[in-house]
């Protein structure tokens, strides 16, 4: 099937500013033909060891099966990889989709030398349909190869689906004397209300934050933002909101510390 075109929204930016690196992080982006032939469909985000993750998740009761596995690895507050695809929600699935879940995350993790646990996978797409695990079989080895600091726009366009273009932003700021910065990406159309939606968006930071601190500022964060925001009415089963904190900046202020 090949991939549908669209005319960009008039909401569509002129021209998008570079995209900073974060510390700790790398970025890859691949088409496995998921849905659609001849456009990235999948995204593999790299996380350095000790980063921090916590996230805000759909309020629906059918939450989809990657939302339920990430809720699960949570409690731990520990990211190495975040794995998002397009073309397929896995959403009302079942335990098949629980399974195929499970298949994918055991796939990067062994292509990436971490644990399946430490891996937070993200869907969006067709509901209904289990995804298929299998189309990601020797894909995530190229994946990881490929990594590159540099990778955050791309992986942005990876995960739209009925999105006419990425949407990401930056932002620095100065913390004792070091530099901080945080970058995101996000997407979402249709069946967007209160509560999150059809959204899913990923958010890096270099900052040192405790897992559950990061927790606080986010679930206080997406009151008067993603919480509300409107577009349809209907709110999705995949909803999915992940903030990483690498910790890379404490490097920067010993390094800066131990120099003066």
């Amino acid at each position: 099937m090949a991939s549908p075109t669209a005319a960009p929204s008039p909401f569509a930016p002129k021209s998008y500013p570079d995209m900073p690196a974060i510390d700790g992080v790398r970025f890859s982006t691949g088409a496995v033909g998921i849905r659609y032939k001849g456009r990235t469909d999948v995204m593999l985000a790299l996380l350095d060891k000790g980063t921090k993750v916590a996230g805000v998740f759909t309020q629906s009761k059918c939450a989809s099966a990657p939302v339920e596995w990430c809720k699960a690895r949570l409690k731990s507050g520990k990211a190495r990889a975040l794995v998002a695809n397009s073309g397929n929600a896995n959403a009302f699935t079942g335990r098949t989709g629980a399974k195929q879940a499970k298949f994918t995350a055991s796939l990067a993790a062994k292509a990436a030398g971490i644990k399946p646990n430490e891996i937070f996978l993200a869907s969006t797409g067709v509901i209904g349909e289990p995804l298929d695990g299998a189309k990601f079989e020797g894909q995530f080895e190229k994946l990881v190869t490929a990594a590159s600091a540099s990778g955050l726009f791309a992986a942005a366009k990876a995960i739209m689906t009925t999105d006419t273009y990425p949407k990401v932003a930056s932002a620095k700021a100065l913390i004792d004397g070091v530099d901080v910065t945080i970058a995101g990406m996000a997407k979402g159309a249709g069946m967007i209300a209160p509560d999150m939606a059809t959204m899913l968006a990923f958010v890096f930071t270099d900052a040192p934050i405790g897992a559950e601190a990061l927790q606080a500022l986010l679930s206080s964060g997406v009151e008067d933002s993603f919480n509300a925001i409107t577009v349809d009415g209907d709110t999705s089963t995949s909803d999915t909101l992940l903030l990483f904190a690498t910790g890379a900046a404490a490097n920067d202020r010993r390094m800066a510390k131990s120099t003066t």
